[in-house]
Order: C-alpha cells, then structure tokens, then sequence
C-alpha cells in the first residue's frame, strides 16, 4: 500500500451509489424517521460508543468545520480538512443505505471507519485518531482485481498441482 493515495476511486464509487440511489428508493419502501441521538458517551470501559448518524455533530466531536458536499435524501457527505488529515464523512437515514454505499465503495478497496448509519473514509492514521473519537469499527474492503488470500502453506488450490 501507498502512504498516499487518491481519492477518484471512492468519488467514482459515491457517485455510482448517487446515480443508482433514485432507481434502488423508488423499488424501497419508507424508512423509518431519523430519531435525535444524543452525542458521545463513553462507556464503562475505555471504548467510545458509536456517534450519531449525524455530519455536523461527527464533525464537531473531531474539532472540525465540515463543509458539506452532498445533501439528498439517501445520504449526507462533509469533508473535513485537518492539520492531522483529510477525510469524508458519509451518514445515511437508514443502514440499508450504508450498506449499499459499503457494496458500492467495496469495489475500490481501502479502509473505512463504520458506525452505526455513517462512514468515514480517509488515511488509515487518520482513521485510527477519529474513532477514539466517534467510536466505530475499521472495515477494510477489498477492490476488484485484489489478488486473493494466498495459502500460508503454499498448496495448490488446483489438484494437479498448476497456479
């Protein structure tokens, strides 16, 4: 991996979920009202519980002022530019959109910081300093034409033995 890398493919993979968007929501039933969660709260533990599906409360809980890029009905996206990093934050009104939106992102690979209704892509190191934050799990996905896995043993998958 490259410690840096351009982000035409995760605009290529948002704008292919803007496009299919109207056709998958107009085959979709209503979702449900968005409910007003209240901001982060740390658990007993050391763990953050996940922030609300919210841009500008993510935004404000990292110390940034995000300028909002897409606002429509199946999502919301801000960018934040930091002096420790850039990075996008996507949420979404229901996780069957998060999960489109992940399906889409998934065939240009990379990581993501994932949360309940929201995404956040941007550089690993950044991505390890926000979810202190915001809480989140990292997902790393895979892009089209990623090699897979080898066979720590080094056995042929095929039975006569060919690569």
């Amino acid at each position: 991996m490259t410690a840096h890398r351009s982000h035409r493919p995760r605009t290529a993979a948002l704008l292919a979920v803007l496009l299919m968007s109207p056709l998958v929501l107009g085959c979709s039933a209503a979702s449900p009202p968005q409910s007003k969660s209240s901001p982060q709260v740390r658990s007993s533990g050391s763990r953050v519980t996940a922030a609300p599906a919210n841009v500008e409360k993510i935004a404000s809980m990292t110390n940034c002022t995000v300028e909002l890029r897409t606002e429509a009905d199946e999502l919301r996206e801000g960018v934040c530019v930091t002096p420790q990093g850039n990075w996008i934050v996507t949420t979404f009104p229901a996780e069957k959109f998060k999960r489109s939106w992940l399906d889409a992102a998934s065939m240009y690979g990379g990581t993501y910081l994932v949360g309940p209704r929201w995404a956040i892509s941007g550089e690993l190191a950044v991505l390890k300093t926000l979810r202190k934050k915001v809480g989140g799990e990292l997902q790393e996905l895979r892009g089209i034409g990623s090699p897979a896995p080898s066979d720590p043993s080094g056995a042929s998958a095929d039975p006569q033995g060919r690569p």
